[in-house]
């Protein structure tokens, strides 16, 4: 009985873990509600009224949710210099309230000042945010003069609140997000190893829903090494620990994505495209039968099965020789003699599943430390020599410096410039529609530019504000139909919607304006001011405030979404080329480089560009040619990321991997990839740019090769394809984005 509960126990530890990531939503919203909890409980112990109660949950909210830093002495500084901000703002807010002119005009200076501050880092973003969010406070509540010393009162029990339940209550330091996040990554990579056992076994019929069930687990499992990456050099104790973690994630997340195309070949026709895992939709490619055949399809079963319990046990201090057992047999595949008689797509997918277990060692190693050795077999030894004399070669490398854009042309002033001049229009509009509540429109149009970068990143957050706000007033009015007079009971539910709220955001901005709506909808119950007319200026006034961010946006040094993607589409490119180049000069013998950071400086490139695609392939679009061309893009750029990590990868096994060296005509081979890719941005940069894309033999053709390469030569068989793929990839960028194609010489 004990050992089923723990066992239930430890399945629902791992959802949790996967679906929310190192318990970043989970800690947001307790520790939101938390401090809203303890405000409330000391103000109604001193007999606040419901005025100063609000005002103090609203602040406690607000200085939790604007601190942003990782350390927790940051975290600190800010909070303490929130409280002062927080103070002089209601202050401010109190005395100009009824001041019409200078009250809107300070409004917009304020505005202005807090979005410039972002340029300052995490603490001028969250001391700019407590700045307008207080001020805007002031207004709800109606502040006064009279009322000042409660509200400031009420701010500063809000603001020790927040720290109390930040510090003590729900702590989280570094080193424990980073832990929880590990954790969150084996968690994915089990359910993506359950995935591609659904692949193994799906029926034709079912094949493209557990294809796209493969994909899903694939991205989840990239997103959380990307967030795992953020939060290494705090969460670490030192550089060289956190380069060995970044390159055990690497190694997993490689084998993973590798394993799943090998899956997907072994049960096509003939070799799957690497863009297949890519293209959300892309149909799955022709079957060569109902499933992997006979005994080496039950083997193969069994053994992915096997990994899948290999990576769920391997965080734990589970050991013993039932693990040994499994762990040893499934690293046999990396030897040729082991391979079960099969065909030989189906051996490369035993091959893949023993390089997945052999990342999983790995990452078990670096992240526990050295392990029992006792049962290990040969070929379990040979890959923890491998293993360790990697570790050994590990050195720590120096950042890059950035050129920072000046003036109007740096993102937080030109921003400022835009939030004010939208900002503007949002007061004189609202105040035509409403001369007491005309601040919902300035939130509104602040909120839209909040982590967006051009007009129609805005466009499609003011959309989603509006459809999450017009959903919410309905539920605002069944909800304070039911509440009715009972004040503790609303403020039991407010308290329900913030956690939501809290927890949701990250996963849909519609579903968050949704409860915030609804919870305003339960405020105003609170301070007798709730009517449905109320309800409806509150969707007028943040369809106004949407309109007035997005015109600001379009006529005020706007940053057009073409421009904005074609910036990032060149800086993907630009990171695609540094490191395919890094990664075939060190294959080719020259000096080694820091490759799997320009490998991660490529997916956070690739990640600014997924999202600045979202208005071009958000469902509203009628341009359904463009969103296609953008999917097509943003796909096969995906695919050639996933080689050129590996093929970074694999070059720093170079100096320790006996299978792999260094081969001299893989410079001048790959070099054709190397100038497509330039090619490329430069035509993306200048679309007058007179450039063609080449095209030629194959690059094995190129090495005095063709396609009986030995498995394990001079150049493994995997480095080769790899190479060859990418160049593939590359070409077929060219079509999507309008570079004519050179015909092939000869």
């Amino acid at each position: 009985m004990r050992a089923a509960g723990r066992a239930v126990r430890a399945r629902l530890r791992d959802r949790i873990a996967a679906s929310d990531p190192g318990l970043l939503r989970l800690t947001a919203g307790l520790r939101t509600v938390g401090a809203i909890v303890l405000t409330l409980a000391v103000l109604s112990l001193l007999g606040a009224d419901v005025h100063l109660l609000v005002a103090g949950a609203m602040a406690a909210m607000v200085a939790t949710f604007a601190i942003r830093e990782k350390q927790l002495g940051a975290q600190a500084v800010t909070l303490a210099l929130g409280l002062p901000v927080a103070l002089a703002s209601v202050s401010l807010g109190a005395v100009l309230n009824t001041r019409l002119i200078v009250g809107d005009v300070f409004f917009v200076v304020l505005i202005f000042c807090a979005v410039y501050g972002r340029r300052f880092g995490d603490r001028g973003t969250a001391l700019g945010l407590i700045g307008f969010q207080v001020y805007f406070l002031s207004l709800f509540v109606g502040a006064t003069v009279d009322s000042l010393p409660e509200l400031c009162g009420a701010m500063a029990l809000a603001f020790c609140s927040s720290a109390l339940v930040r510090f003590a209550v729900v702590p989280a330091t570094p080193t424990g997000v980073l832990l929880r996040l590990r954790l969150a990554f084996r968690a994915r990579l089990a359910q993506l190893v359950s995935a591609q056992i659904e692949l193994l076994d799906a029926p034709a019929d079912e094949m493209d829903k557990a294809l796209e069930a493969v994909r899903e687990g694939t991205a989840r499992l990239h997103e959380t090494a990307m967030m795992i990456q953020d939060r290494l050099e705090e969460g670490t104790p030192d550089e060289s620990a956190a380069r060995l973690v970044q390159r055990r994630i690497a190694d997993a997340e490689i084998a993973a994505e590798r394993l799943g195309l090998l899956l997907l070949t072994a049960r096509s026709a003939e070799r799957a495209d690497t863009l297949t895992l890519h293209l959300p939709g892309a149909p799955a490619p022709s079957l060569s039968g109902p499933a992997v055949p006979d005994e080496a399809g039950a083997t193969l079963r069994r053994d992915l099965q096997a990994l899948h319990a290999l990576v769920l046990r391997a965080g734990s201090a589970d050991t013993g020789t039932g693990l040994a057992y499994v762990r040893n047999r499934l690293l046999g595949y990396r030897d040729e003699e082991n391979l079960p008689p099969a065909s030989a797509a189906v051996q490369d997918v035993f091959r893949g599943i023993g390089e997945s277990a052999r990342a999983v060692l790995g990452l078990r190693i670096a992240l526990d430390g050295p392990q029992d050795e006792s049962d290990d077999t040969p070929a379990t030894a040979r890959s923890r020599e491998e293993l360790d004399a990697e570790d050994a070669a590990i050195d720590a490398g120096e950042e890059a410096e950035t050129q920072e854009q000046t003036g109007l042309r740096r993102p937080t002033t030109r921003a400022a410039v835009q939030v004010a001049v939208g900002s503007s229009l949002a007061i004189v509009g609202g105040e035509l529609l409403s001369t007491h509540r005309w601040y919902w429109a300035v939130l509104t149009c602040w909120i839209v530019f909040l982590n967006t970068a051009s007009t129609g990143e805005i466009l499609v957050k003011g959309y989603r504000r509006l459809l999450g706000t017009v959903f919410g007033v309905v539920a605002g009015i069944l909800l304070a139909g039911l509440v009715g007079t009972h004040t503790w009971t609303a403020f039991a539910l407010v308290l329900v919607l913030i956690f939501a709220m809290f927890y949701s955001a990250p996963l849909s901005y519609t579903l968050m304006s949704f409860f915030v709506t609804a919870m305003l909808g339960l405020l105003y119950t609170l301070l007798h001011t709730y009517s449905l007319d109320v309800l409806v200026l509150r969707i007028e006034e943040t369809a106004l405030g949407a309109a007035c961010g997005v015109v600001a946006a379009a006529l005020v040094l706007p940053v057009r979404t073409d421009r904005r993607t074609n910036e990032l589409l060149g800086t993907v490119l630009e990171r695609l080329a540094e490191v395919t180049e890094a990664a075939v000069g060190q294959l080719s013998g020259g000096p080694t480089d820091e490759l799997l950071d320009k490998a991660r400086d490529l997916d956070q490139a690739l990640a600014d560009l997924r999202a600045a695609t979202q208005p071009l392939i958000h469902p509203v679009t009628p341009l359904r040619t463009r969103r296609h061309t953008a999917r097509y893009v943003v796909a096969l750029l995906e695919t050639c990321a996933y080689h050129a990590r590996t093929l970074a990868a694999t070059a720093e096994l170079l100096p320790t991997h006996p299978s792999i060296a260094a081969d001299p005509r893989l410079r001048g081979a790959a070099g054709r990839t190397v100038r497509n890719i330039e090619t490329i941005a430069a035509r993306v940069a200048d679309e007058h740019a007179g450039v063609r894309v080449e095209t030629g033999p194959s690059i094995a053709s190129l090495l005095g090769s063709d396609a009986g390469t030995p498995r394990y030569g001079r150049i493994t068989d995997r480095v080769l394809r790899h190479l060859e793929r990418l160049d593939e990839a590359v070409v077929g960028l060219a079509r999507p984005l309008g570079v004519p194609v050179a015909a092939p010489k000869g």
